[in-house]
């Protein structure tokens, strides 16, 4: 009889689950369209809340980032356009609707500033193409397919299954060091964007401090460290400074290991 109640309400407690789920996904579908269509009607403000209620509640998904890009570029909003547009292109890489969005508002920013390559993104020039639960999803099929060619090994010696090893071997060892590096890539990020319109950097962490030069909105720059409410940033070796952290968006990345 206790098996039967146990039973009863297990079956209750999944069935409440799977309705709440279902609930979340249409209520997130709403939202999203809500926003859309508030995009689509010129209320590009409405638009920009509707999206980043979506994101505050974990929906983390490239079109909602790409969305908010394109609502806060129509809203004249060019530094927060392009850091939602770079956070879409790490869940979303590979959409040239994005890429060309990204590109076209980066292009409208008025300190010019070359983002230069590193060498291993150089060397591993995939990587930029590829996100990172595809390159994880990519490790995980290839590890099963060499650990399955190996087990298969131990009861065939075929000269055939030996070469198909060593090739699978290779992809697989190229494919881990591809997720590892992406990894690494997006977790040391330290690009910022700026939001305002104009951002003095200043010598110190002071209001009173000498103004060094001048940042625009839209400028992607490099952040170091923070202290209390003052950023250290620089864009390039001799340019160096302090601006007030509220005025940079940070690209962290964050979104693209969650999901």
């Amino acid at each position: 009889m206790r098996k039967r109640i146990r039973f009863a309400i297990a079956v209750l407690v999944a069935g409440f689950s799977t309705l709440s789920n279902a609930h979340g996904e249409a209520g997130w579908e709403e939202a999203f369209l809500k926003a859309n269509q508030a995009y689509q009607e010129g209320r590009f403000q409405e638009a920009i809340d509707g999206y980043r209620r979506l994101l505050q509640t974990g929906m983390d998904d490239g079109p909602v980032y790409y969305n908010l890009g394109n609502a806060y570029f129509k809203a004249g909003q060019l530094g927060h356009a392009i850091w939602a547009y770079e956070q879409g292109r790490l869940l979303t890489p590979r959409d040239p609707d994005l890429r060309f969005n990204l590109s076209h508002a980066r292009d409208q920013a008025r300190d010019a500033i070359e983002d230069r390559r590193g060498s291993v993104e150089t060397i591993f020039f995939w990587l930029d193409a590829f996100g990172l639960n595809e390159l994880l999803g990519a490790f995980a099929v290839l590890n099963l397919l060499f650990w399955s060619l190996l087990l298969f090994r131990l009861f065939n010696r075929s000269e055939w299954l030996y070469y198909l090893l060593l090739i699978a071997i290779s992809i697989w060892f190229v494919s881990g060091l591809s997720f590892g590096l992406k990894y690494y890539l997006i977790a040391t990020d330290d690009r910022a964007v700026v939001l305002q319109k104009e951002v003095p950097a200043l010598a110190g962490p002071d209001i009173a401090d000498t103004v060094l030069f001048k940042l625009h909105e839209g400028t992607v720059l490099h952040h170091e460290r923070t202290e209390d409410t003052w950023a250290l940033i620089h864009v390039s070796d001799k340019n160096r400074g302090w601006v007030p952290a509220n005025t940079i968006g940070r690209i962290s990345g964050k979104a693209a290991m969650r999901n």
